[in-house]
């Protein structure tokens, strides 16, 4: 198999596996960041995370967490194919030699290359399944029933492509690539760094699993601890009313949710998104390795 086919494969099964273990935790994020604000003397929809699974739970059942799972299991292939791909070609311009491993600068250089091409993927995606995550948070917080608008990940493309065009789709590029690039450059340079550290040098073919897992693991966490305000923004955004919207982009959604709940408004979701990033990204790395690896 060529080098790009095999990262196609490995990447397919280490983003399926990703979003397994990790879209419950994702729809408590979306459902945490997209709650509008309480008006003066109420509550909030949702207490914390906690709350948001029970009320999921309670409303929705099991299947409620997996809401929107939809969109971006049907691109898991393209998505993690432009990832891996990208990221295998620039290692491959980036190498001294053919053959020769890189240094942890040049992964995180590989990682930013590769975020900017998946942006453009992930935009449309995320923000079909942040509208359908965040429908019940964004119902109003007396009705004791979820207000269902979409019935799918379809429904959504038809209603943006009615509201806002092809344009609508790529509603919060602008964020999304303000998370992937330094996200996946921060994730790559880290995970090198944990490969090389654990051992002892630059050939990291024989670790075991266990080494591929923390590391994995840890470098999923750097990439949301790096960039999580601006995956609010991006959220917020991408459920915005496209008639009346509530922010006219990236910064004046900054300067609001700053203004209305300050810096505390910019990590709303944010404990749901590191317990999901550690065993989602080490199932996704070991996946990817465990099968890239087997393809020779």
């Amino acid at each position: 198999m060529g080098e790009v086919a095999k990262d196609l494969t490995a990447g397919t099964v280490g983003g399926a596996a990703q979003l397994i273990v990790g879209h419950p935790f994702d729809t408590i994020k979306v459902k945490l960041q997209s709650q509008p604000a309480p008006l003066p003397g109420q509550a909030l929809k949702y207490a914390g995370a906690v709350d948001a699974v029970k009320q999921t739970l309670a409303a929705e059942g099991p299947r409620g967490l997996y809401k929107g799972m939809g969109a971006p299991l049907a691109t898991v292939a393209a998505f993690n194919a432009v990832l891996f791909s990208v990221r295998g070609q620039m290692e491959a311009l980036l190498r001294s030699q053919p053959g020769a491993p890189l240094t942890v600068n040049q992964q995180v250089a590989a990682g930013a290359g590769a975020g900017v091409a998946v942006s453009f993927l992930a935009c449309p995606t995320e923000l079909i399944k942040c509208r359908l995550q965040a429908q019940s948070a964004l119902a109003s917080s007396d009705s004791a029933v979820v207000a269902v608008k979409y019935g799918g990940p379809m429904d959504v493309a038809r209603h943006v492509l009615k509201s806002g065009g092809v344009r609508g789709l790529f509603k919060g590029l602008v964020p999304t690539m303000a998370r992937e690039i330094p996200g996946n450059a921060a994730m790559f340079g880290v995970y090198e760094l944990l490969k090389q550290s654990f051992a002892g040098g630059q050939d990291t073919s024989h670790l075991g699993r266990g080494s591929l897992i923390v590391a994995g693991g840890l470098a999923g966490a750097s990439f949301w601890a790096s960039v999580y305000p601006t995956d609010v923004i991006k959220s917020v955004i991408q459920v915005d009313d496209y008639k009346n919207p509530k922010f006219s982009g990236s910064f004046d959604a900054l300067r609001k949710i700053l203004a209305s709940e300050g810096i505390k408004g910019l990590y709303k979701g944010f404990g749901p998104a590191m317990a999901r990033s550690v065993p989602a990204n080490a199932a996704c790395f070991l996946a990817y390795e465990v099968t890239r690896s087997s393809l020779g």
